[in-house]
């Protein structure tokens, strides 16, 4: 679909430029700002390395353990489904821990690690549980204690105080975190919900056994 969107996009500008006669302006754009997007690139490497080997050694070192320990009450509130001490809830972490630096980049591979063991809970792969729902909506507005890739970026192109943002950016990212969190856990309590979540129906039968 991404790249339906794209193509359209390119076509667009492509043919409004051909109408206006501005053409020549258009790919000159384009080579400028793909030149503009691998200097900024590079120049995210050394920040990104750097932020990387410290959630490396958080892992090995055993402070991603500790942070999921220290989460689990809230854990449950927000993944009532999953059972403590599954592998899940660090995975969580280590995303929320990465996305609350501000590296995106190195939390998308974590993400698709928590939603991969949050799926192996699911009994119906092909419908999502009300877990991974929660999971993905906070992935997607996660909290910014510290946007270390917005100032990378900021501190590249010249920025006089790339460190100036970090207020607005944690309150407004923490506004849509708990916006997304309500209206994820408003969504599950409409009619039919229960009966459409794979991992709910589970436990009923489950329930229905052990009695």
């Amino acid at each position: 679909m991404l790249n339906y969107i794209w193509f359209g996009m390119m076509a667009i500008a492509l043919t409004v430029g051909a109408i206006n006669g501005t053409l020549t302006d258009v790919t000159q754009a384009a080579i400028g700002s793909a030149k503009t997007a691998v200097d900024i690139a590079l120049g995210l490497i050394g920040i990104m390395a750097l932020w990387l080997g410290i959630m490396k050694i958080a892992e090995e070192g055993g402070l991603i353990k500790i942070l999921a320990r220290a989460i689990r009450p809230l854990a449950r509130f927000l993944f009532p489904e999953v059972p403590d001490g599954h592998p899940a809830i660090g995975a969580i972490m280590m995303n929320v821990t990465a996305n609350w630096l501000g590296l995106g980049n190195a939390a998308t591979p974590l993400g698709l690690k928590a939603m991969e063991q949050l799926q192996s809970l699911n009994p119906t792969k092909d419908t999502a549980t009300n877990s991974q729902i929660t999971f993905l909506a906070i992935n997607t507005a996660s909290i910014t204690f510290i946007p270390m890739t917005i100032i990378a970026i900021r501190s590249e192109l010249g920025s006089a105080n790339p460190f100036e943002i970090i207020s607005t950016g944690i309150f407004a990212s923490t506004m849509a975190c708990i916006a997304a969190i309500i209206a994820s856990k408003l969504l599950q309590r409409l009619p039919g919900n229960k009966k459409s979540d794979p991992m709910l129906q589970n436990l009923d039968a489950k329930e229905v056994n052990n009695g």
